[in-house]
């Protein structure tokens, strides 16, 4: 079968699968996912001509990955399970009342810049297991929490786990076999007079000039969707209320991070930008600068849907104790985690040890050549759980407290198996469909639908690079596989509509890939198990993906003018319509708070 259409229709079927009974039919991912694993088998083996040995190998590979997000999301759970049992969860949620009771400030600060730090140093999906946890256990809806730490996965993405999405994902996916940037990347390089990781770090300003503007909005759009979906009045207005402070919370970590990504390179601008912007607002939060006039909350418990909560409710807990704690001790945990992610990423010998000597490896998987690595140790899920055992003593916790947090987590920690246990195998084999693997000498599944796009939009391409970008981690989950997988046929597409500097289609590429962990299935499910709200997944996808498709947008306008110059062109058409559309809907928000909400429309029908 050589019709690129057809392979591309088929291709897209799995996720088409997947999308509509989580979006249209509201299946629980623990539902939908086994559906479009049958189905990406049936195409694999039908379409691909990949060989059972092979398919079932990659099934293996996946289920190897699963364990591995299931020992983060337990770390999160018990850091989350033993903080209610000491008595902390009280004391820090006095403090951010201190700073402010208002929640829009609070999302935007432990979201966005709490939560952009911690990208920066851990990545791979750790800031929502960390952030929405948190948010819960400060009184926020679960849903609401989960929504803001997939949000946030967005500007800091590129940049997380000191660089890896550039360093590995950009480095590699512009590679050739023997590791060094393949010919016609090498090409272009060379007229800019850079080495491998100089072009890499080349490219990586131009992904962070393009995050830093379209990023200014992310806090905005955070709080708007917030007040708009979990708010008493269901209006979107009382977020636009707070865009001065959101604005400049966001300028507080986009200035330093672009700074860092062209001074220092691509390894800190996220850990940094979001260190400092953290710093700064929550100095002059206290001291009244830019803070709202009118406090904004969520209606009271009993009045909320039951479609924002979920089976973890650490509040009811938590008052029930009178144990007071100093604000430094309640935080210690954070804080060890926090320094114990800066030390296992920075530290050559511990970082050498952590992911050479301590990884278990599992090699050539029914003699398929398909390997994978687990690094446990090196997995935030080692880093939640050390820090709880410090904290054991920290916080003076008894025996039955220990015991029953450890109960707790491993009973919540069930319900997110089975899905992920059924989407990453899913993903492996979507990505393993290749020419090394199949029978039919075709390209993966992956390259194939970016073929066909490529077909379809022509000169147009940098406005959907950032999509396809953002498609490659909806499957994986990882901004770093996403260019992997893309990078160099974005890179190749760039040459061929003749842009004048084709990395910055791959800058492209990178963005959306940032951009499309906010709806990635398996991040949504890691995130929705650490709050215990498993089986919304496709309510909170309905939500995320509407900044995403505004980020991918937004990147894809900018990069088009990027590329063929500041005209009255397509890029700046894309813009015009984005930015219309925005101020039309801020000014319909504001006249008629209920006109955007889905769910206040279906009580009044």
């Amino acid at each position: 079968m050589d019709n690129l259409a057809v392979l591309a229709l088929l291709a897209l079927l799995p996720i088409l699968v997947v999308g509509t009974l989580l979006l249209g039919f509201r299946w629980p991912a623990r539902t939908a996912m086994p559906v479009g694993l049958a189905v990406v088998v049936l195409v694999a083996l039908f379409a691909w001509k990949m060989s059972l040995v092979a398919v079932s190998a990659s099934i293996v590979q996946g289920l190897l990955i699963a364990i591995g997000l299931l020992w983060i999301i337990f770390g999160a759970l018990l850091m989350l399970e033993t903080l209610t049992k000491s008595g902390a969860l009280q004391t820090i949620r006095a403090g951010f009342t201190t700073i402010s009771p208002d929640r829009r400030v609070q999302v935007i600060i432990i979201a966005w810049l709490f939560g952009s730090f911690i990208e920066g140093a851990a990545g791979f999906g750790t800031p929502a297991a960390v952030v929405a946890p948190l948010l819960l256990a400060l009184g926020f809806p679960a849903a609401a929490a989960v929504m803001a730490g997939l949000i946030i996965q967005s500007t800091p993405v590129s940049f997380g786990a000191v660089g890896t999405p550039m360093l590995t994902g950009l480095g590699t996916g512009l590679a050739d076999t023997s590791g060094a940037l393949a010919p016609e990347v090498q090409a272009r390089a060379d007229v800019l007079g850079l080495d491998h990781l100089g072009f890499i770090a080349h490219t990586a300003t131009q992904v962070a000039t393009i995050h830093a503007i379209v990023g200014i909005l992310v806090p905005l759009i955070l709080v708007t969707l917030m007040c708009g979906f979990y708010g008493e009045k269901r209006s979107f207005r009382s977020g636009l209320a707070v865009a001065p402070f959101a604005v400049y919370a966001a300028l507080a970590m986009i200035v330093p991070y672009v700074t860092v990504a062209y001074v220092l390179g691509p390894e800190f601008p996220a850990m940094l930008g979001g260190f400092i912007g953290l710093v700064l607002v929550m100095f002059t939060s206290s001291k009244g600068f830019l803070m709202p006039k009118d406090v904004w909350d969520f209606p009271p418990r009993e009045r909320w849907s039951d479609r924002w909560m979920g089976t973890v409710d650490p509040t009811k807990e938590a008052a029930t104790l009178t144990r007071k704690m100093s604000m430094v001790r309640a935080w210690s945990p954070y804080l060890i985690v926090a320094a114990l992610l800066l030390v296992t990423r920075n530290v050559p010998a511990i970082k050498e040890f952590l992911t050479g000597p301590a990884v278990l490896e599992v090699s050539n998987i029914f003699g398929t050549g398909i390997s994978q690595n687990m690094d446990l140790l090196y997995s935030p899920g080692a880093i939640f759980l050390l820090a709880c055992l410090v904290t054991y003593v920290l916080h003076g916790m008894k025996g039955s407290q220990i015991r029953e947090s450890w109960k707790v987590a491993a009973g919540q920690l069930g319900g997110a198996a089975f899905a992920l246990l059924c989407a990453v195998p899913l993903v492996r084999i979507f990505i393993n469909s290749g020419p090394d693997f199949n029978g039919a000498g075709i390209d993966s599944m992956p390259i194939t639908l970016a073929q066909a796009a490529a077909d379809l939009a022509g000169q147009g391409w940098p406005i959907v690079s950032p999509f396809i970008g953002a498609l490659g981690a909806f499957v994986a989950g990882s901004n770093t596989v996403s260019n992997m997988m893309f990078s160099l046929f974005q890179f190749n597409t760039g040459l061929g509509i003749g842009a004048a500097s084709p990395e910055t289609v791959a800058a492209l590429q990178a963005v959306g890939g940032a951009a499309g962990n906010m709806v990635a299935v398996h991040n949504v499910v890691a995130a929705a198990a650490t709050v215990g709200l498993l089986g919304r997944e496709g309510d909170l996808i309905r939500k995320t993906i509407l900044p995403m498709t505004y980020y991918c947008l937004a990147a894809g306008g900018i990069g088009y003018l990027w590329i063929f110059g500041f005209a009255f062109n397509a890029g700046m058409v894309v813009l015009l319509v984005l930015v219309a559309v925005l101020v039309l809907t801020a000014i319909r928000m504001v006249r008629k708070p209920d006109a955007f909400n889905p769910e206040v429309a279906r009580v009044r029908v």
